[in-house]
């Protein structure tokens, strides 16, 4: 059957508008979606197509755009990214645009990357996904399985997750799990969630002291759902930055029962003793202690082992 458009271009300079209009409704009335519709749609006459004419090529030209999709960049409909679907509303043809599976995906993507926010995080690691993490690597299973199974005991019952300390080598798909992880959580539940690589942070928070941003990014960072503090141990420690900024952080955290998940270089030994030393005030041992006491029991520690990836 003659398609709309190449009817109307055929038609274009003539001036019989009857006739036209004529043949137009004929090749509307005849398309096999019109004659569908209208076997679903008692309702929908002759008369009433006649009507609403105008409204029937809108829906035809629309859903065959979509019946031949170009992409959501280049979608022709008059709403992109959205199908028509014609009704019949109190004896008139009208329709409704609904979004297409394409917009849907992009909107989904869109609203789970708005819950994940970071701070001085490459962005293809705020993308990473269980399905496209690499898992040939025998270095990597223990944690992929360890943050599995964090996000199956989050979704679970929040309360009762308890977070990760992810360590090993530079290179090995440390951040790249914690990505995922917060991923599959705002997918799944819509879990807001906040990623900061933590020396650039502390030195952030150290500029906030002159803007007066200070009281307000620390709250956000304490009351966060889920908390990733990529590379710890990175960071130059001072007695302000140990005991009045991660230590604050991570008592309101222990209280309130959210979960705090972790990168580093250094194992739990190793990080109490960078936490302990600093160069104004020496070895404070108990101070370290008492910080580790608000990571190690409140977190699973799993090594994490392979070839340096930023090398290759």
């Amino acid at each position: 059957m003659e398609s709309i458009k190449s009817v109307l271009l055929r038609w274009k300079g003539t001036m019989d508008v009857e006739k036209n209009y004529r043949r137009l409704f004929e090749t509307v009335a005849g398309d096999p979606h019109i004659l569908r519709f209208r076997e679903e749609h008692p309702e929908a006459t002759e008369a009433v197509l006649a009507k609403g004419l105008p409204k029937a090529v809108e829906y035809l030209e629309g859903i065959k755009a979509c019946e031949n999709c170009p992409g959501l960049d280049k979608c022709p409909n008059l709403l992109a990214g959205h199908t028509p679907r014609l009704t019949v509303d109190k004896g008139s043809l009208a329709i409704v645009y609904q979004p297409c599976p394409l917009k849907r995906e992009a909107d989904r993507r869109k609203r789970q990357a708005a819950l994940i926010h970071s701070i001085y995080i490459p962005k293809e690691i705020l993308k990473a996904t269980f399905r496209t993490i690499d898992k040939s690597e025998s270095g990597r299973h223990d944690a992929l399985e360890a943050a599995a199974r964090f996000v199956h005991q989050y979704l679970e019952d929040p309360a009762k997750a308890k977070g990760l300390y992810l360590y090993g080598p530079f290179g090995v798909g440390k951040t790249h799990i914690m990505g995922a992880i917060l991923n599959a959580l705002a997918e799944h539940k819509g879990v807001e969630s906040m990623m900061v690589y933590t020396p650039d942070f502390f030195r952030e928070l150290k500029g906030a002291i002159d803007d007066r941003t200070l009281d307000e990014k620390l709250d956000y960072i304490k009351t966060v759902p889920v908390l990733v503090l990529d590379d710890i141990g990175a960071e130059t420690i001072t007695p302000w930055i140990r005991d009045d900024i991660l230590g604050s952080i991570l008592q309101r955290r222990m209280m309130d029962r959210l979960p705090t998940l972790y990168t580093s270089n250094y194992d739990l030994e190793e990080l109490e003793d960078h936490l302990a030393y600093s160069n104004k005030s020496g070895t404070e041992r108990l101070k370290a202690m008492r910080l580790m006491e608000r990571i190690r029991p409140f977190t699973v520690a799993v090594p994490v082992t392979g070839k340096n990836r930023r090398m290759s």
